[in-house]
């Protein structure tokens, strides 16, 4: 189905077709058409299936259509749980809004407050927002939500969860009761989603694929390691030419930082992006690992949801997860949109729980695999990783797997490792998410 059958805007069309996009993906197909006719939506897909598009374009068709009249108020409002994500939409909605005349602006921490203030206050179109500087910002009288049409919340599940519910509660009860509702994410628990009453009204549910699972293009596999040689592991991997392009995720803010030393002391460029680098360091990251200036980017799970960067070859969960839902938004950082990638993850003995945890999660086991050529049985330091934070029982630990055996309940989709370098597209997807 081609992207003019959906209802869209002939100037949405264009932008579409100016960035060179022919074909939507599942999620967009299914979605736009509903939230064109105005129904409340709950939108879950695997990440990198273009879940942005699927509630910017229905949206900007709707705002294109209206007379003048309603403009010059604050018209939609997109809120995402880290800055990294919010300029990310943001981008995407300036490029497809382009030949629009509407106004966008973003609101978060970490930088300064003033020229949000403005933009609150000057009723622009579009915001994207973090919900704590947003709420900062509301609750000190900047802002008029009172003509506001659209509601967005991205990453419904993180949004939702424990951590961001009552900052969420309390900038809904300030929004008019008679607006639309969007809720989009990869993964969506039933505990969850009873909440999304709350804030809908008889929402679609639109699924594309199994809630708990990863992009069908991401080969996954374990590598079982001790701790203290995670390192060498890591810089053994990193040998191959072909993990040109390298995200490596760390539990741990210093964990990050201490891998990033020991890569680059080995004569590879990185970079690093967590919550203690200032936004100006965080965007100065992504724009040196998007431009290859740097070859590895180690990350903790505030980048999970937030990267957007075509051509990742490899993630590597360098400390595994606790919570299996960061397994799945970490991996998705890369096979986005059709592109084939590899999901490595180390697992120590104490991570044996979160690994079952994690397939049952999932519904399948992934792939044991050993480092040709390491040496298992070296010894090294004992605190030359990134510390977890927390101490665990010592869990009785297993032998090694043999190479490309599937864990118990489950096998693998791909007969081993893929082609990093190899990108196999077909028709080229609109959206990156």
């Amino acid at each position: 189905m081609p992207f003019r059958a959906l209802g869209l805007d002939a100037k949405i069309l264009q932008a579409v077709q100016e960035a060179g996009y022919t074909e939507p993906t599942p999620i967009q197909s299914a979605a736009i058409p509903p939230i064109i006719a105005g129904h409340d939506l709950i939108g879950i897909a695997q990440t990198g299936t273009g879940k942005t598009a699927a509630f910017t374009l229905p949206i900007l068709t709707k705002l294109a259509t209206q007379p003048a009249g309603m403009r010059n108020r604050t018209r939609v409002l997109v809120i995402a749980p880290t800055r990294e994500l919010v300029v990310q939409i943001d981008e995407n909605i300036r490029a497809y809004a382009k030949h629009l005349p509407l106004t966008v602006a973003t609101v978060f921490g970490g930088v300064g407050e003033q020229p949000q203030i403005r933009a609150l206050r000057a009723n622009t179109d579009v915001i994207i927002a973090c919900p704590g500087r947003l709420l900062d910002l509301v609750g000190r009288r900047n802002g008029d939500f009172s003509g506001l049409q659209y509601l967005v919340l991205d990453e419904a599940d993180r949004m939702l969860d424990m951590g961001f519910l009552p900052s969420i509660r309390q900038i809904v009860r300030q929004l008019p009761k008679n607006r639309q509702t969007l809720m989009f994410s990869a993964t969506l628990s039933k505990e969850i989603e009873s909440l999304t009453h709350e804030f809908q009204r008889a929402p679609k549910i639109i699924q594309i694929g199994r809630r708990a699972n990863p992009a069908e293009t991401v080969t996954q596999l374990i590598y079982e390691v001790p701790k203290h040689l995670k390192p060498t592991l890591l810089l053994h991997l990193l040998r191959d030419a072909q993990m040109d392009m390298v995200l490596v995720f760390s539990r741990m803010k210093h964990g990050a930082d201490r891998i990033a030393r020991g890569l680059e002391q080995k004569g590879i460029k990185t970079a690093t992006l967590h919550s203690n680098r200032s936004q100006n360091q965080r965007l100065k990251a992504l724009k040196d690992f998007k431009s290859g200036a740097v070859r590895v980017l180690v990350a903790t799970d505030i980048a999970a949801r937030g990267i957007d960067v075509d051509g990742i070859s490899h993630v590597v969960n360098y400390d595994f997860p606790m919570h299996a839902e960061d397994y799945v938004h970490r991996i998705g950082r890369t096979g986005r949109a059709n592109a084939i990638g590899d999901a490595i993850s180390f697992v120590t003995p104490e991570d044996h729980g979160e690994l079952r945890a994690l397939e049952r999660f999932i519904g399948r086991g992934i792939v044991r695999k050993r480092a040709e050529g390491f040496n298992y049985s070296a010894a090294g330091p004992a605190q030359t990783e990134s510390s977890r934070g927390e101490h665990r029982p010592q869990q009785r630990q297993h032998g090694h797997s043999s190479p490309q055996r599937p864990a118990p309940g489950g096998g693998p989709r791909h007969g081993g490792n893929s082609q990093a370098g190899a990108r196999s597209h077909g028709h080229r997807h609109f959206g990156r998410r």
